[in-house]
């Protein structure tokens, strides 16, 4: 199944009795918008390949449009979720977490809950909230968050370097990081380390 656009998903929404779709804006518009008309569920479409920040740009407009009107449900759709997107997106004010794939029954199911004042999280999400690392990944990314050096590493955990590299290059690729600092902060707001 592919995500639903923007047009499509208002679509499904309008043919529903009970939900009325009152406004479909984009990016800086959603605060005022939503200051505006005090809808009570407001669905954010993230971009359907976020790369790295986009996902948290749509949980600082959430927080930012919580702030603005707290009475509101708000929901982020995007095509994948990391834990630590959880986490921050629920600091925020977001109740809903939905893949931007989901089919369009389960989408007014879950707009429906919000409005009903519930949290929704999608079943799919419930997988990735468990650490991706293996214990040997995670202590040496504990390791290396103290400031050790690949070769302290090494001696530390009676590993030779390559090994070591070798841990340090899995952990960066299974937190999606961008190098061994970025795999810190994930694995750490995530609550893996």
């Amino acid at each position: 199944m592919t995500a639903l656009p923007l047009e499509g998903l208002v679509a499904i929404l309008s043919r529903e009795p009970d939900i009325d779709p009152v406004a479909t804006v984009r990016g800086a518009e959603v605060v005022p918008t939503a200051r505006a008309l005090r809808p009570d569920v407001t669905l954010l479409l993230a971009p359907l390949f976020p790369a790295d920040g986009e996902i948290g740009d749509w949980i600082a407009v959430a927080a930012k449009a919580h702030e603005a009107v707290p009475g509101c449900q708000y929901a982020i759709l995007a095509s994948a979720w990391r834990c630590h997107d959880l986490q921050r997106a629920s600091a925020a004010g977001v109740r809903g977490f939905l893949i931007s794939d989901a089919p369009p029954g389960r989408l007014t199911s879950a707009v429906r809950v919000l409005a009903a004042g519930q949290q929704v999280v999608d079943s799919r999400l419930s997988l990735t909230t468990r650490s991706p690392l293996t214990a040997r990944e995670a202590d040496v990314l504990r390791m290396a968050a103290q400031g050790a050096t690949t070769a302290e590493i090494a001696a530390e955990a009676c590993l030779s370097a390559g090994t070591v590299r070798n841990y340090l290059s899995n952990t960066i690729a299974k937190t999606g990081a961008r190098n061994r600092q970025g795999a810190v902060r994930i694995a750490t707001e995530s609550g893996w380390l």
